[in-house]
């Protein structure tokens, strides 16, 4: 799975920074740094699915990005925090 472009809604972006203190800039890291990318559901439009991108950012944090995979490359995050315990593990195991 390759992301060419990241499309974001001001909803999203508010929620991801006030309720899980990430911000775009991190968000985009860890969307383009080589995530360890693993489906979660699928989606209600054909090919559209639901994603979680797992990454360790420069600056040490450990995201977790959930993203819906549109056609063309083009990812569209619906939320973004820290690692759980579990997401961690699996992060380390799979990277």
């Amino acid at each position: 799975m390759k992301i060419t472009d990241i499309v974001w809604k001001e909803r999203i972006v508010e929620k991801i920074a006030e309720k899980h203190g990430v911000s775009v800039a991190e968000a985009e890291e860890a969307l383009l740094s080589r995530p360890v990318v693993r489906k979660m559901a699928k989606g209600r439009v054909r090919g559209e699915d639901l994603y979680a991108a797992l990454a360790r950012i420069e600056n040490g944090r450990y995201l977790v990005v959930f993203f819906i995979y549109k056609k063309h490359g083009m990812a569209l995050p619906i939320s973004a925090r820290d690692m759980n315990h579990w997401e961690r593990r699996y992060y380390d195991k799979h990277k």
